[in-house]
């Protein structure tokens, strides 16, 4: 069997279990009797180990977050093995200033929209997330995209960088999360576009910011039309520890399942983790991510999110994105996800330890 010493994860801000099992230190429990570590990619000072986050190239290593990096990777020919997937409510909008006169999705003809381009990043999720945002919006009113005007926003800094440091930390920190779209959202200030696309806490942060005219709510559009890159949210891993080691995997992903279960019966402290993980205020929680985010955190492998995922590469594949397909149904590891179950128990009974995190929340005065 071959020796591991280390695990390694990475998340993106935004709702997941493995933010739950981090917050509650199930991880570490897990695998420290096994005299096994735990830790975040942000916990190395390399940044060949924080571009992992995108590329999946560091070894022994788990990532739960946006679909655009992970189907990336794979395309690729990157090793990796896709675990379980969640499809959690998530605020989507475009937005426009008030005196744009614009209203409504109708209003977006010969209008001016931005989309990034990360000069210094592997992949540009942001401006692939902002273009099917568009597609969905204009097409549910019956425009082409080519009525309407795409301005090239050229960005130098990259998405990870100035680290703030931690062994359980995400590579996003606060700072980083306010400078994500800081390109289009001056560019709307300035004149230069007429309208942007905003998601999450954050983007209801930024609406209120400018006072924004909400044009389209892809919220509430229907299930097919909100696939985008945190919608559904992947688990993945690394191919060789899958290979090497399945039992440390079905482990890992038993406590997520775990974290999962727990969120369920803990609404308030859940929705604490996850503005923690966001950057946001709590309040904006529920509006963000739906009044029952704490439900929709267990990882699964159902035939609709695979289909979601299949139609997210399609889309990555027509607009140049990536430059390879693969079968998504191959990519996943089923007998994972089905062992995990088992081990972490029947859902409607808390695992064993599971409820004296309620005294440690109380403790800390969460």
């Amino acid at each position: 069997m071959h020796t591991v010493t280390a695990l390694w994860y990475t998340r993106c801000p935004v709702a997941t279990a493995s933010s739950i099992a981090i917050d509650l230190g199930w991880l570490d429990e897990e695998f420290a009797p096994d005299g096994i570590t735990v830790s975040s990619l942000g916990a190395s000072a390399s940044d060949d180990v924080h571009r992992s986050h995108f590329d999946h190239r560091h070894p022994s290593s788990f990532r739960q977050g946006g679909n655009v990096p992970a189907i990336w990777a794979r395309a690729q020919g990157q090793d990796v093995r896709l675990l379980g997937a969640t499809w959690g409510e998530r605020f989507q909008a475009l937005v426009a200033l008030p005196e744009s006169g614009i209203r409504s999705a109708a209003d977006l003809t010969g209008r001016r929209l931005p989309l990034q381009r990360r000069l210094h990043d592997q992949v540009d999720f942001r401006r692939a997330t902002s273009l099917r945002a568009y597609e969905t919006v204009l097409g549910s009113a019956g425009i082409p995209l080519a009525d309407v005007t795409l301005v090239d926003l050229p960005v130098t800094e990259t998405y990870i960088g100035d680290l703030g440091g931690g062994r359980t930390g995400t590579l996003f920190g606060p700072r980083k999360l306010r400078r994500l779209q800081a390109a289009e959202v001056f560019a709307l200030i300035r004149g230069e576009v007429d309208a942007i696309y905003v998601s999450g806490a954050l983007g209801i942060e930024l609406a209120a910011l400018l006072d924004a005219t909400v044009v389209a709510d892809i919220t509430g559009y229907d299930a097919a039309q909100q696939v985008n890159n945190i919608t559904p949210t992947l688990l993945t891993v690394s191919g060789e520890l899958l290979r090497d080691r399945p039992d440390l995997v079905t482990r890992y992903v038993a406590v997520l399942l775990r974290a999962a279960r727990w969120a369920r019966s803990h609404a308030e402290q859940t929705r604490r983790i996850i503005a923690h993980e966001v950057g946001a205020i709590e309040e904006w929680i529920p509006a963000a991510h739906g009044a029952e985010v704490h439900r929709e955190l267990t990882p699964s492998l159902d035939p609709a999110l695979l289909a979601a995922v299949a139609a997210q590469q399609q889309f990555l594949l027509g607009h140049g994105f990536i430059t390879s397909e693969f079968e998504v149904a191959r990519w996943a590891a089923p007998e994972i996800l089905a062992s995990a179950a088992r081990l972490a128990g029947a859902a409607d009974h808390p695992a064993e330890g599971e409820d004296d995190h309620d005294a440690r929340w109380a403790a800390a005065g969460r």
